[in-house]
């Protein structure tokens, strides 16, 4: 299993970044793909979740903010990540699990990628 993001980088506050995350060796269209974030000196924290129906799920923070995709042909996930605050910057994660529920609650995660780091200055 490989799951590597890309697209993270420097971004001033307003602004926006599209985080992808390419997806090999999982059975992608049944799998939920999510993303979390990890802040310096903080746990890792669930942001938003993609059922493999299609159903969206966002912590309350990003709501309205970022928006999650999935196109299963290509295997791949996206992160519009809209409005940005400097709270938002972190490493981001993408993982897969069987459900947006066990994206949602950190556990179980089949797999995880390495990460992007996204940071955003004011």
């Amino acid at each position: 299993v490989q799951l590597v993001e890309s697209g993270g980088g420097l971004v001033q506050a307003g602004g926006s970044l599209r985080l992808s995350c390419a997806a090999s060796g999982i059975s992608f269209s049944r799998s939920a793909m999510g993303w979390f974030r990890q802040a310096p000196g903080k746990g890792r924290e669930w942001v938003a979740a993609i059922s493999n129906g299609g159903s969206k799920l966002y912590r309350d923070s990003v709501k309205g903010r970022f928006t999650i995709f999935r196109d299963n042909v290509k295997s791949t996930i996206d992160l519009q990540m809209n409005s940005l605050k400097p709270e938002d910057s972190a490493k981001y994660y993408c993982a897969a699990a069987d459900s947006v529920l066990s994206l949602e609650e950190g556990n179980p995660v089949d797999a995880w990628g390495q990460g992007t780091l996204v940071t955003v200055f004011s």
